[in-house]
């Protein structure tokens, strides 16, 4: 077509992706799973050696003495539910952070992936869709950058400002009570400096933790955009073809051949992100939906003793928390739809107008968009915007159970 405005030649397409993926690289590299090829500088290489066994460590230092807390110190099943938020978010936070670091090659290859997309984008009308989910996905995840990391701030500032008095020999002490609190056999977190070594540990395992799901959610949110702005451009392409047939364009069955190579490529991306993710959405929708059961039991039960803060703290983080499992569900829900778009798109065009040969090559497009491949948890659960409201039901059915048996 004559009028068909092409990107300029000098478009970085490197700096395009980079756009999508800043916010991810900044919490990838400072946990130090940003994928590491032949090109990374030594800096980078040695920021990773020395990061990953100190954030793991950081891990290690709080969890374990907690769950010995729960199981040998804790008196009562309120003591002993107490911690398991803090706990459950930390054990979530370390199999994220072993998942980003042990599927790094996949997580680089569909980086590069994205480049060779905006490498090879031809025209301006493409470019525009391919920019506009970009922008879409950064802003999602500088929204759920700010849940993550705010939430927890707040949760730990309410921690921190907190102070108990005990007496021990007559001698009244004060200290900062830890969100996981410690088994005193092994680390009496009670005195002074140990008291302010744990909670340092306790805040920048937090930080950790949370960038680990943050990360996470954010590879699905821009994965999921970019797919769905492949797929996007398909429907322009199909208009072309029926456009080049009315004014006899012989390039229609070359045209055709470029529809369906390159929804294949879109498919085997998300066939490689849902490699990527299925066992980060599982730990993410069976760990929220285990944490936010017990804070909500956590509100129904000590309702009248909450402090304001503990109330804001407490709300923030079963917000955030609901927040990451919808946006793990909506990306699912968007993926899936537009796959099954691919083959609506193709039905709608007039395709009638076309050779009975050219029209019959439809019929593939179509048939492959109704094999949809699905973001899964586990490969068990399917991601929808359905399977979201199963989990604030599930976990409304837990915190249920858990009130009926501390009765």
């Amino acid at each position: 077509m004559s009028n068909v405005k092409h990107v300029p030649s000098n478009a970085d397409p490197k700096k395009h992706n980079d756009y999508s993926l800043q916010l991810s690289r900044w919490f990838l590299i400072s946990i130090g799973a940003w994928p590491q090829t032949p090109t990374s500088s030594l800096i980078e290489r040695l920021s990773s050696i020395i990061l990953i066994p100190m954030w793991t460590s950081m891990i290690a230092i709080i969890t374990i003495p907690c769950i010995l807390y729960v199981f040998l110190e804790a008196k009562g099943i309120q003591m002993k539910l107490s911690p398991l938020v803090s706990v459950f978010h930390r054990i979530m936070g370390f199999l994220n952070y072993s998942i980003l670091l042990a599927r790094g090659k996949d997580i680089h290859e569909c980086i590069k992936h994205m480049e060779e997309d905006w490498r090879v984008v031809p025209k301006i009308e493409d470019y525009e869709v391919m920019m506009k989910h970009s922008k879409m996905g950064r802003y999602m995840t500088g929204i759920c950058a700010t849940f993550v990391q705010g939430s927890a701030f707040l949760f730990n500032l309410a921690a921190t400002m907190k102070t108990v008095t005990f007496v021990i020999n007559n001698v009244s002490t004060t200290t900062h009570p830890l969100s996981c609190p410690a088994y005193r056999k092994l680390v009496d977190a009670r005195f002074s400096p140990a008291n302010e070594i744990m909670i340092t540990v306790q805040v920048m395992s937090s930080y950790v933790a949370n960038s680990s799901t943050l990360c996470i959610c954010s590879l699905a949110i821009v994965f999921a955009m970019h797919a769905s702005g492949q797929l996007s451009m398909l429907y322009t392409w199909f208009n072309e073809i029926i456009e080049d047939n009315a004014k006899r364009n012989y390039s229609v069955q070359r045209k055709l051949a470029s529809i369906v190579k390159h929804h294949l490529r879109v498919l085997c991306f998300i066939t490689r992100m849902e490699n990527i993710m299925y066992k980060a959405c599982f730990v993410e929708l069976a760990g929220c939906t285990l944490n936010m059961c017990l804070i909500g039991y956590y509100f129904v039960m000590n309702w009248g003793v909450l402090t304001t803060a503990k109330i804001t703290s407490y709300s923030t983080i079963y917000i955030s928390m609901a927040f990451n499992i919808f946006i793990f569900c909506y990306t699912g829900e968007i993926v899936a739809e537009q796959c099954k778009n691919v083959g609506r798109m193709a039905y709608m065009t007039n395709w009638y107008e076309l050779d009975h040969k050219t029209a019959r090559s439809f019929i593939l497009v179509i048939v492959r968009s109704n094999n949809v491949i699905k973001i899964t948890a586990g490969k068990i659960v399917p991601l929808s915007i359905a399977t979201f409201g199963d989990v604030i039901k599930t976990s409304l059915a837990y915190m249920n159970a858990l009130q009926a048996m501390s009765m």
